[in-house]
């Protein structure tokens, strides 16, 4: 009777994004959205560059460095190094929950970002800066709402959240002293953003906003989420079809963004590590695992686990990307699917223009609905070769440290 309680309601979700997806597609609504909130949007943009200037105005070089290392500490590349140590130093549940957290930001953050498909301020006059190649490809996608206003608000919000619930940090001292110390974070990735001329201040707005929508409806699903991945009917087959989806039930933007393959590697990260938590839960992420800094968790010990662990990871990324390369190609031809290539295999690129920009990827329900355009095997590859990645970090990996 579970199981098919199960089967329902998973069927139930998966039909619903499914009609979504075709409903969105044939009356047009990126479009119509895009007509209403983007002339508003790009309105503020312009009217605050006065302001940008003036906080860039006090600018130095210890603000560049600053803003930029801060940047960087709440960047999606700092997340996805971050996450695996979490897992290895026995914090199963909150790594795991951080995880989906992270992977539901981004992707409701890029689907806002090639909705509205508004500009990041003028530069110049605008000065950006831009310290590392992940800022790069930030610069390149859409400005409203702030990435990393959102990922700060949600993240740390929850991390705050846990600590809170889950260990003995607690009372109204700790309550408050946390509190402030979040929304100084929070203040501070904001004020950098705009100082670094990445966004404006709408943009930082709209993320906060979103961001604590965001957080308050995960503090409501968490642990439903969790119960389910860990003990729930049809994890894995559900997680992939579900992924699956979300891979079309993407925006188009106005112009090419990267925005598409954040979401495509998060994506896949979520469903490796689903699907690797859901099979090895009873054996190395239950809640009695030993914690970093117990007796059975040294620092020598976890820095062993860094030095196999890390190595390991990235083997089974090459090694996935690798075996995507082969497999997708053949399986599109052997189904007759036409198929091109704007990085991974350079023999399938020559339906594209061979523009950087246009490997940036857009409009794949308008592909599934046309049987004249190509599908992009970049985006098969990307997706496999991240839920590799994942699943090696809470399935393959653990299982190295206890033979």
């Amino acid at each position: 009777m579970e199981a098919e309680g199960a089967a329902v309601w998973q069927g139930a979700v998966l039909g619903g994004i499914l009609f979504w997806l075709l409903s969105a597609s044939y009356l047009n609504v990126t479009r119509k959205l895009r007509s209403f909130f983007q002339p508003w949007v790009s309105r503020h943009v312009e009217t605050e560059t006065p302001i940008i200037l003036q906080i860039q105005s006090y600018g130095f070089g210890f603000l560049d460095a600053l803003f930029s290392l801060l940047s960087c500490v709440v960047s999606v590349p700092f997340y996805t190094a971050f996450l695996p140590l979490l897992f290895w130093s026995g914090h199963g549940k909150l790594a795991r929950q951080m995880t989906l957290l992270m992977a539901f930001c981004d992707y409701i953050g890029n689907c806002i970002k090639d909705v509205v498909s508004a500009p990041r301020p003028a530069s110049p006059p605008v000065k950006r800066v831009t310290a590392t190649k992940d800022e790069e490809d930030n610069a390149l996608e859409h400005g409203l709402p702030s990435s990393h206003t959102l990922n700060t608000v949600c993240l740390s919000g929850y991390l705050l959240h846990y600590v809170l619930i889950h260990t003995q940090i607690q009372g109204a001292y700790a309550t408050y002293l946390g509190v402030s110390l979040v929304c100084v974070l929070v203040f501070l990735i904001g004020l950098g953003r705009i100082y670094l001329g990445m966004h404006s201040v709408v943009d930082v707005l709209a993320g906060l906003l979103i961001g604590l929508v965001v957080l308050a409806f995960w503090l409501m699903v968490d642990e439903y989420v969790d119960s389910f991945v860990i003990s729930g009917q049809n994890v894995t087959s559900f997680w992939a079809a579900l992924s699956f989806l979300l891979l079309f039930a993407y925006p188009t933007p106005e112009l090419p963004t990267p925005s598409f393959e954040f979401h495509t590697a998060f994506n896949g990260v979520a469903l490796g590590i689903v699907t690797g938590v859901q099979q090895t839960y009873h054996q190395f992420h239950h809640g009695n695992v030993p914690r970093l800094f117990s007796s059975e968790l040294t620092i020598p010990v976890f820095v062993g686990r860094m030095l196999l662990g890390i190595p390991t990871i990235l083997i089974v990324k090459f090694c996935s990307k690798a075996l995507a390369k082969w497999t997708i190609p053949v399986v599109a031809n052997t189904l007759g699917i036409p198929i091109k290539s704007t990085s991974y295999i350079p023999t399938l690129n020559g339906s594209v223009t061979g523009k950087k920009s246009d490997k940036l990827k857009q409009g794949y329900m308008q592909k599934l609905l046309s049987q004249h355009k190509a599908f992009d095997v970049d985006t098969g590859i990307r997706f496999i070769q991240y839920a590799g990645l994942a699943w090696s970090v809470v399935d393959l990996v653990p299982s190295l440290f206890h033979t």
